[in-house]
């Protein structure tokens, strides 16, 4: 495999647990994307308003640390919950931000009950980079649905 980096958020642990098994694949390097403490509630309703407002705003959340240098990547995958049908504020805050240079971006992400337009909205946020059909996974068939994705990619 190409050399990979995992980039993900996690609001809830699930998307977490996603990256963990895929760094175990891969052997991939992985790098959590964080927020300030309070960014978010622990109420999924109010992380949703909240995360509206955001967007409304025109003002996605920063991060806590400096993101990599993720030019030396041929491929990131990046991770994220689904929220109101798109990526999470911080997964649209670091494609807004990120220096990719010619890496792919392959999406991965976790819902809790419908992608909605996940993909199209990724894609849009990408702007002119190179994306990857991504991946929708959850539950205990998530690790064959990973490994053939990976296959894919």
């Amino acid at each position: 495999m190409s050399k990979t980096i995992i980039v993900y958020y996690s609001w809830s642990g699930h998307t977490a647990a996603l990256a963990h098994q895929l760094q175990q694949l891969t052997q991939a390097d992985t790098y959590e994307l964080k927020v300030p403490a309070g960014t978010f509630s622990r109420d999924m309703y109010e992380t949703s308003d909240m995360a509206k407002a955001q967007l409304s705003a025109g003002q996605l959340p920063a991060f806590t640390q400096p993101l990599p240098d993720l030019t030396a990547y041929d491929l990131i995958l990046v991770g994220g919950p689904v929220w109101s049908g798109a990526p999470a504020t911080p997964i649209l805050s670091f494609l807004g931000s990120a220096d990719t240079g010619q890496a792919k971006l392959a999406p991965f992400y976790t819902d809790a009950g419908s992608a909605g337009e996940y993909e199209a909205a990724f894609k849009q946020a990408a702007g002119n980079r190179v994306t990857a059909k991504g991946l929708e996974a959850a539950g205990p068939a998530a690790t064959t649905a990973l490994q053939a994705w990976l296959n894919q990619l």
